[in-house]
């Protein structure tokens, strides 16, 4: 298939927001001075983007699954098989993948900070932890993701994800670490399951308790990183990638291991490097560059960026307005050094909202536009949540906003004769 066209998509973590009192009753993107967007809104077409359906919060994985053409009602597995896959671990038939948090507890077990304040490399603590045998013949491969993340794979016969957390939860600190049960009774092999996850949990706190980098880090003042909790357990299932969908060669650039580990699953080739921290440090220069040089290779690159989400989750709306106009910045910086603009159609979105009020992700839909040759031009004059609502997108959802940008690009197919 010959085409014309490339496209880029830069995904905004936690775009969206709600009118805030410190920002005169507007959002942080309203409030923020954001040329690049304004620009790209008014010689475009705009709208508000619901990435489920209305009224149905989503977490980061379901959000980019939908962004990647998916529907989450039918594939979603977890979490777990997502970011096992986005730091590099090949997953059998069978394997049961988790979600894990470096964290704090006292002597009690009793949960000081899930995330253990938000400690950056875990490397020497997974190590200790990786291949750590259990019962029953049953292997655990652990690995470290973003940040205080990390990934648990129980890899074995006879294994079932339908489990519960050990992770009690954002709004449940100063709450013992869970007991992990089978989700529902007369379950053998989740039972199983269930005692294996409890027994690296146990063990986990008996070997990082004392080890040298807590030991360092209590030293420093800084929480240590003494147990590992779990959340989101599930089984990978095969899927259909956009790339085989679509006949289209895929770029995602990004610092975050859900997002990579989707990219991947959506036959995508993921450039990353330590400048991608995945958090308001990280290199915008790095991600512009990347970009670019991704679109050489590829027809379509998605660009994630997480820093405006973890803002709003710490209720921070002026960071939030200052990292959005930093990413208006990096996005120019993309365009001016494109070969073609003209050539390349250019989508920005999130992948939901995260009001700084509720320091949650909610169901407010997302600011979305689509610039590029042949776009039928809006009235909107700025891109925010409000004005927004008058483009010429309407309300879509986020599969729908992803098959109006390939559409546009040339690469969707007719239905029907």
């Amino acid at each position: 298939m010959t085409r014309a066209h490339k496209g880029i998509m830069l995904i905004i973590d936690g775009l969206g927001d709600r009118p805030i009192d410190e920002l005169g009753g507007l959002t942080p993107l309203e409030a923020a001075n954001t040329p690049c967007f304004d620009l790209l809104a008014r010689t475009g077409i705009t709208g508000l983007m619901d990435p489920l359906s209305p009224g149905i919060r989503v977490g980061t994985d379901v959000g980019h699954l939908a962004l990647f053409g998916y529907n989450p009602l039918k594939v979603y597995w977890g979490r777990g098989p997502i970011e096992a896959v986005g730091v590099g671990i090949d997953l059998n038939p069978g394997d049961v993948a988790l979600r894990c948090n470096f964290a704090t507890v006292d002597e009690n077990l009793i949960v000081l900070d899930r995330r253990a304040g938000r400690i950056r490399h875990t490397e020497a603590l997974a190590a200790v932890l990786d291949g750590m045998p259990l019962e029953n013949g049953i292997n655990a491969i652990f690995k470290p993701a973003t940040e205080h993340r990390a990934v648990l794979v129980l890899s074995g016969p006879r294994l079932s994800a339908d489990i519960t957390n050990s992770d009690p939860g954002p709004t449940n600190e100063g709450q013992p670490v869970q007991e992990v049960k089978p989700k529902r009774s007369g379950q053998p092999l989740a039972e199983k399951t269930a005692q294996l996850v409890n027994q690296f949990v146990r063990k986990s706190y008996e070997k990082l308790r004392n080890h040298d980098v807590n030991r360092e880090r209590m030293g420093k003042g800084l929480l240590p990183a003494n147990i590992v909790i779990t959340r989101g357990a599930g089984m990978a299932v095969k899927m259909r990638s956009l790339t085989e969908r679509f006949d289209i060669k895929g770029c995602c650039i990004t610092g975050e291991s859900t997002v990579a580990g989707i990219a991947i699953m959506s036959g995508f080739k993921v450039l990353t490097n330590e400048k991608l921290t995945a958090n308001i440090d990280t290199d915008l220069d790095e991600k512009a560059r990347l970009t670019v040089e991704g679109l050489k290779e590829a027809d379509f690159v998605v660009t994630h960026i997480k820093g405006a989400d973890l803002t709003a989750h710490d209720n921070k709306p002026r960071e939030k307005l200052a990292f959005i106009e930093q990413m208006d910045r990096m996005l120019q910086k993309v365009i001016d050094s494109l070969d073609n603009p003209q050539d390349v159609y250019i989508a920005v979105t999130g992948d939901h909202s995260t009001p700084c009020a509720i320091r949650e992700h909610s169901a407010d839909p997302v600011p979305v536009l689509i610039h590029g040759d042949g776009v039928l031009v809006d009235d909107v004059r700025s891109f925010g949540e409000r004005a927004c609502a008058h483009g010429g997108l309407t309300r879509i959802r986020a599969n729908d906003f992803l098959l109006s940008l390939l559409d546009l690009m040339g690469v969707t197919y007719r239905f029907g004769s």
